[in-house]
């Protein structure tokens, strides 16, 4: 029988990734759940939108009525909860956004999965799983020793790190309170192909191929475990079969880096794939956002240690591939590059709130 599975924000950059791989190698049918803000693209699925076993539907999940039509028609026996408002500089410029989409679009989703859940019967019920996606920064920040594990108390330190950890807290309560089958999993910062040029590594490999400044905050010197990923999409589809329900599950890819060993590891490439400049003369340090984190470092041995799951890429082989993937996909990038997001600066936490 084909496993149903409902996946939030498929269209996003992880969410995406996930979609992929379910349909190409996990033999799930896969219903994407996708109200294509900025960050959403219809492009990052359009390898597999053609599978029978692929659905889309463009509802927002603060739409409690539209979220129950799509559990009353697809009948899933899993939800993978990425959508999210995900970028922390855009969160101090305007923080409502992920107040509503991260916490009560988490709530909508866990009430109306609830419901779905407790209507079922027999098997159905025993397989249903509701598996919420996370992130390392509601952890805070290290100091220069130690990582985060999965015991870590949560101390977030921006408007899309306290927005997360209230949804992990959502998450938790309606597994303790009601028995609901929930299982949370929380990761490092993510790279790869298909992620929105606001985001550190495809911002810089785009301002690089068009010879534009590369910006980099403060010194340069906060610390970032970093995962490629198509890894972490492995390690999601293996934590929603094999995790236990209650269960939190860190997935990290054990490559520890400062923001500018990144960006000169970035610069080494595109000298290479593009010669005729040195790239890392591009380079240039600009103020740092309000409270940016120092340091993250993930502990993943649970999750490899109960699982079996840990990370097929190292860091530079995952980022050669990222850095060609942008060379040969300009089509892709081009069309945000020329109206979405022209790499301005953000997070100065200048912007009005309502």
């Amino acid at each position: 029988m084909t496993r149903s599975v409902i996946v939030t924000g498929g269209a996003g950059f992880i969410g995406s990734a996930v979609v992929r791989l379910l349909i190409r190698e996990a033999g799930w049918s896969v219903v994407n759940l996708d109200c294509l803000t900025y960050a959403g693209n219809p492009d990052s699925v359009a390898t597999v939108a053609d599978d029978p076993r692929y659905r889309f539907e463009q509802v927002d999940i603060c739409d409690d009525a539209a979220v129950a039509r799509v559990f009353r028609e697809h009948r899933p026996d899993a939800i993978m909860h990425l959508a999210a408002e995900s970028h922390v500089d855009r969160s101090l410029d305007g923080p409502a956004p992920f107040i509503d989409t991260n916490i009560r679009g988490t709530y909508v989703l866990l009430e109306t999965a609830r419901r779905y859940w407790n209507e079922l019967e027999g098997p159905a019920r025993e397989r249903f799983r509701f598996h919420h996606v996370s992130t390392d920064e509601v952890y805070g920040s290290l100091g220069p020793e130690g990582t985060f594990t999965e015991e870590t108390p949560y101390q977030p330190n921006s408007p899309y790190s306290a927005s997360k950890a209230a949804a992990d807290h959502l998450v938790r309560a309606w597994n303790q309170s009601f028995g609901f089958p929930a299982i949370i999993s929380n990761c490092s910062n993510n790279y790869g192909p298909c992620q929105f040029p606001e985001k550190l590594i495809p911002l810089i490999i785009l301002n690089g191929l068009e010879g534009k400044t590369l910006p980099v905050y403060g010194r340069g010197e906060n610390r970032r475990d970093w995962l490629y990923v198509e890894d972490h999409a492995r390690a999601l589809q293996t934590i929603l079969e094999k995790g236990r329900i209650g269960e939190k599950y860190n997935v990290g890819g054990d490559a520890e880096l400062t923001n500018i060993e990144v960006v000169r590891r970035i610069c080494a490439i595109l000298d290479r794939v593009q010669p005729g400049r040195r790239h890392d003369e591009l380079i240039e340090f600009v103020a740092d956002r309000p409270g940016h984190d120092l340091r993250y470092s993930i502990d993943a041995s649970k999750t490899r240690r109960e699982l079996g799951w840990r990370p097929q890429e190292s860091f530079d082989s995952g980022l050669e591939k990222t850095v060609r993937w942008y060379l040969d996909n300009r089509v892709w990038w081009e069309r945000i590059r020329s109206g979405v997001y022209r790499g301005e600066r953000l997070g100065l936490g200048r912007a009005a709130t309502s």
